[in-house]
């Protein structure tokens, strides 16, 4: 029975446990814009905009927007998409004779509006992993059952990640990536853009920046998975120790007189 129970325990603690490390860790960096700043230099994105705003078919003058303001365009792509969608619509950027202009088409709203509906579910995935991951912690705590080896946690957990990487590597990024488009999101609604359709595309240089994001995300959730298996093995470790000792019944047996 117990080694039932301890079966169907850790496999149900683990992944709740990297729900709710994967959302912590994609929390953290929607604060932060997702890098953008640091990804916007690295893949040259200035260029990119100066190379494709004047080619667009519905935007005008765009390439004449400067570096701040792409910042800010992004960050607030980040706080709508992160806030249910709200204020995609809104969102505008400045003209060279003083007046403002949205800066995406009605089909590209329509496209950051079914993200923003996945990022809610994904919080709420990564809410429902958390808790499970705190009630069979506790439970775990409390039954005094020790954490498995770390060595086959980490050989598990490395070797899935690298099972994944190498199959993305063998399929094609961008063939994964328009796979997972299709399988996510609604038929009828448009989700590939080109350069010279969209300017939500050609700040985010897509798909390069996703990559990017892709990459520091997994970095993030590497560190605040072995940081936090670390603190449930020392947890466990403790009341596992902190168990009192032993102590032998006193006999049943009568003592025999001398």
């Amino acid at each position: 029975m117990n080694n039932i129970r301890n079966f169907l325990l850790w496999p149900l603690l683990l992944l709740g446990h990297l729900l709710a490390v994967s959302l912590l860790a994609w929390h953290l960096l929607a604060q932060v814009n997702f890098a953008y700043p640091l990804g916007y230099k690295v893949l040259d994105v200035e260029q990119h905009i100066r190379h494709f705003g004047p080619l667009n078919r519905y935007k005008k003058e765009f390439e004449q927007t400067t570096k701040a303001e792409h910042l800010d365009l992004f960050a607030q792509i980040t706080r709508a998409v992160q806030n249910h969608g709200e204020g995609l619509a809104d969102i505008r950027y400045r003209l060279p004779n003083g007046t403002s202009t949205p800066l995406m088409r009605e089909a590209e709203v329509i496209h950051l509006q079914d993200v923003a509906n996945l990022i809610d579910v994904l919080y709420w995935a990564g809410l429902i992993g958390g808790l499970a991951w705190l009630c069979l912690l506790a439970y775990a705590y409390r039954q005094r059952i020790p954490f498995p080896a770390l060595k086959k946690i980490l050989l598990g957990f490395v070797s899935g990640l690298m099972l994944i990487t190498l199959s993305i590597l063998l399929i094609g990024p961008k063939a994964v990536f328009y796979w997972l488009h299709e399988q996510i999101f609604p038929d009828e609604h448009e989700w590939f853009f080109f350069y010279q359709d969209s300017l939500m595309t050609t700040l985010m240089k897509a798909p390069d920046l996703f990559g990017f994001i892709a990459v520091i995300l997994v970095v993030v959730i590497m560190v605040l998975w072995g940081l936090s298996v670390w603190g449930m093995t020392r947890l466990l470790k403790s009341a596992v120790m902190g168990e009192p000792a032993v102590v032998a019944r006193p006999s049943n047996k009568k003592l025999k007189k001398k």
